[in-house]
């Protein structure tokens, strides 16, 4: 990771102290980005419908007069609240797009310089070429991917507005804080159980670390106008496949367990007919993922931003897993969200359905 006095000297380069507004300030991503930027020495003016640390405003981002009393006086506004893929079609479009929508038109009536849109490379949909790269058509397959497709059209559109907007594509990211369906994994690990795996495991599956993404994202902060007004994937440089990464918590676990393939046409099978009962926990586009091979370019990152990351598959997985053995026993910190609407985040572990009921046999 280079420091931004080694970046390209071109455009507006920003090394004096900002004021940054967070969107989803209490979520994975978002509070920890507020702990860096408040350790850089920044200001951050979080909003989110759950109280935490970071949060000055509670409040919806589909709220206008929420989002003009976080935005007053920002120097940068970072959109990163978003919905999870578990949300009910509704919320999600109205999280996703609704949200982004009243977020840039609070940015442009605050005079807010640069947004900065946390996307995914779920836009991708299934992507016909691996490595993708930022030029891949978006091409979403379902409720969560078209969503996030249809907020960087809202996000593209203010660019070519004038306004400066890194767009930034991570894949999945993990570190301490994120539950999700990692906490299966985990808990099956825990207990001395094999962990299943569709067909042979053999799949590349690429992932983020947590930490790393939140240096992407102060590196765009500080980038010079030409090179932060652009679109970038992010994911971790070394990867492997699915199989070797859950042996690797299997083994941190030291229960001498093993991963187990299943034959693939049938799991594909009790799955899709589960989730069609809402009674798993994996979606449909996870289920795609986990059969073929899913990894992105990060040359563009690598070249323009002299963005590098530093942690592997592996070790992002393997730091999530040790900060869950102690997490687990831990009471929630903080207080809950006042809002009824306020859903699960990623920091909350996703129930296993009828999976938890067949474990018994690994």
């Amino acid at each position: 990771m280079v420091t931004p006095d080694a970046r390209p000297a071109t455009g507006n380069a920003r090394t004096a102290p900002l004021t940054v507004a967070v969107t989803g300030a209490a979520g994975m991503l978002g509070s920890r980005l507020a702990e860096r930027l408040t350790a850089d020495g920044h200001r951050v003016r979080g909003i989110d419908l759950r109280p935490g640390p970071g949060v000055e405003v509670v409040g919806d981002i589909r709220d206008r007069a929420a989002l003009d009393r976080a935005l007053a006086g920002a120097d940068i506004l970072v959109h990163a609240a978003a919905a999870l893929p578990s949300y009910p079609d509704e919320q999600i479009r109205s999280i996703i797009v609704d949200g982004t929508r009243a977020v840039f038109a609070a940015a442009r009536a605050a005079g807010t310089p640069r947004v900065v849109h946390v996307s995914s490379t779920a836009v991708y949909g299934l992507p016909r070429l691996v490595p993708t790269p930022e030029t891949h058509p978006r091409e979403p397959v379902d409720t969560y991917s078209r969503a996030k497709a249809a907020a960087e059209e809202i996000a593209e559109h203010h660019r070519a507005e004038g306004l400066c907007v890194p767009i930034l594509r991570p894949k999945t990211f993990v570190g301490p804080g994120r539950m999700g369906l990692f906490a299966m994994l985990f808990e099956w690990a825990e207990e001395g159980r094999n962990f299943p795996v569709l067909g042979r495991g053999d799949v590349r599956t690429q992932m983020f670390g947590i930490d790393d993404l939140v240096d992407a994202v102060v590196t765009v902060l500080h980038a010079p106008d030409d090179v932060a007004n652009d679109t970038y994937n992010l994911a971790a440089a070394e990867f492997g496949t699915l199989r070797e990464d859950f042996q690797a918590v299997l083994d941190a676990a030291g229960h001498g367990r093993r991963v187990v393939g299943l034959p693939a046409r049938p799991a594909l099978a009790v799955l899709n007919t589960l989730q069609r009962a809402r009674l798993s926990p994996v979606y449909g586009r996870l289920l795609h993922k986990l059969t073929a091979d899913s990894y992105v370019s990060i040359d563009k990152a690598r070249d323009r931003l002299g963005f590098n990351p530093r942690l592997s598959n592996q070790d992002a997985i393997l730091r999530t897993y040790h900060w869950w053995r102690t997490a687990r026993h831990e009471a929630p910190a903080g207080p809950r969200a006042t809002s009824p609407n306020a859903g699960r985040t990623s920091r909350d572990p996703w129930s296993q359905g009828l999976l938890s009921a067949v474990k018994i046999f690994f």
